[in-house]
């Protein structure tokens, strides 16, 4: 006599489902770009019908503006973590030198990737482009936050901590706008550029946002 299995499948709350159906949007999203975010793409990559994608997001610009939102707040937690008391985590020195040694390698290539398509389609996406500007004010709010605490703690000379976090991150995000192009021969000269602004914001020495 063969025993039958008794457990049931368990069905997914629907913040679950819509949770998931995000994050897969956000892997496509960052792999093969916006463009790539469609019901049907995303349904055959989560093994479900495309009328469940449809159910959560029946604007699929809806679901393309919460992934790229869901991509870029990864990558802001992972490079400019934030604590639990919303000072950041570590040293407001340590983390601009973290920062900016992570911003150097490969691993976010397909992030500046994300943003250049990104900026590009906001153009004629009002969803997409609300999602953008969001970002990069919260880009632009966690830098201001770091380097006022720094300028606190005297790690940091810095007049205006606001201005100095739109300077930086317009030359991260200028030197990223080569990334689908020239990079392979643009990237040596710009590799510093960021990092040397950044100092000069800041009231550093040359080198003293390099790790030690």
């Amino acid at each position: 006599m063969t025993s039958r299995g008794t457990g049931r499948q368990v069905r997914k709350s629907a913040a679950e489902r819509r949770r998931e159906i995000v994050a897969a949007a956000a892997r496509v999203g960052l792999e093969e770009g916006l463009e790539c975010v469609t019901r049907q793409r995303i349904a055959d990559g989560l093994g479900v019908q495309s009328g469940l994608i449809h159910h959560y997001f029946p604007v699929v610009e809806e679901l393309v503006a919460e992934a790229f939102a869901e991509a870029t707040t990864a990558e802001l937690e992972g490079l400019l973590p934030e604590a639990a008391d919303g000072s950041g985590d570590g040293d407001p020195l340590g983390v601009l030198r973290r920062f900016f040694t992570l911003i150097s390698g490969t691993e976010f290539d397909n992030v500046s990737k994300l943003w250049l398509n990104a900026r590009h389609l906001s153009r004629y996406r009002p969803a997409l482009h609300d999602q953008v500007v969001s970002q990069e004010l919260r880009w632009c709010r966690r830098i201001e936050q770091i380097v006022a605490r720094g300028v606190e703690e005297r790690a940091f000379r810095c007049a205006d901590p606001w201005a100095a976090a739109v300077r930086i991150l317009a030359v991260v995000d200028g030197a990223g706008a080569y990334i689908n192009t020239s990079a392979d021969q643009r990237t040596a000269p710009l590799a510093d550029l960021a990092r040397t602004l950044a100092e000069a914001e800041l009231g550093l020495a040359a080198g003293g946002l390099r790790m030690p």
